[in-house]
């Protein structure tokens, strides 16, 4: 699968700016939710591993995710829970050993059936849909590092599969917080760092969004507020939409307040 050479890809995008990382930078907390770097690290490997796991077979997955589980019943955050399964692994140690779990989770992923059903914490996924949230927990982590770094990211047409998660999530945004899922879907067009310009859905002159994939995917993956970015909305379906998309599973998360999330300069 290509997305599994994407996921590799960003995985090598973000570790190229982590190498240079004293260990003490390793402890520099970022504008997520004052997460460290270590903890962005430390979250993106676990997830790895679950997702190589819930490859490997079914059962494989619950013996994994069976603590983790236990651990998000009981109300623990995501970042509290990765602390006991790292056993002390973090700075530098935590880097090549996320690097290189991830891509040996890009190597399976790579050979899978794309359609293959897959266990995971929600909702069973296809591998398609787990190696692609894999790429975009990848990249939406990373820009937090990013940030605190002062560093922009060269981006990638693979960006596109992260905007198509944030049109096909359209419906979960609103059914996750309980509320009626409008109808039609608004018209996106987006242009792509390459210049390619792609659509999803019927072209809607009242009822659109408009704008970068960059920023498209910022938004949906909540690194950025929309009132942060260029994106143009047409229509009240489509702002109310921007104004709290989420392309990711779990509980209703709201976006990051106006000016919250930016690059340090």
């Amino acid at each position: 699968m290509q997305q599994a050479e994407d996921f590799r890809d960003e995985t090598d995008a973000l570790a190229a700016i982590l190498q240079p990382l004293s260990e003490a930078e390793f402890d520099l907390p970022t504008l997520f939710k004052g997460w460290t770097i270590d903890d962005v690290v430390g979250h993106l490997h676990l997830f790895n591993v679950a997702a190589a796991k819930s490859l490997e077979s079914d059962a494989a997955f619950a013996d994994f995710f069976a603590p983790i589980k236990r651990g998000m019943d009981k109300g623990i955050s995501l970042r509290e829970l990765q602390y006991p399964w790292l056993a002390g692994l973090r700075g530098c140690a935590l880097m090549e050993e996320w690097g290189r779990a991830a891509h040996a989770t890009a190597d399976a992923f790579a050979e899978a059936d794309p359609k293959k059903r897959l266990k995971w914490a929600g909702p069973d996924m296809s591998a398609l849909s787990s190696v692609t949230a894999r790429l975009m927990e990848t990249w939406a982590h990373g820009q937090a590092v990013f940030d605190l770094l002062g560093q922009t990211r060269t981006e990638h047409d693979r960006v596109r599969s992260i905007a198509h998660l944030g049109v096909a999530t359209f419906g979960w945004t609103f059914a996750n917080r309980g509320l009626e899922v409008p109808t039609p879907a608004p018209f996106v067009q987006l242009t792509g760092p390459s210049g390619a310009v792609w659509t999803w859905g019927d072209e809607q002159p009242d009822n659109r969004v408009d704008g970068t994939a960059v920023e498209f995917a910022q938004v949906v993956c909540q690194t950025r507020n929309v009132a942060d970015t260029a994106l143009r909305t047409t229509g009240p379906v489509a702002a109310q939409w921007m104004a709290m998309a989420q392309c990711f599973a779990g509980p209703p998360e709201d976006p990051p307040a106006p000016g919250a999330r930016h690059m340090r300069r």
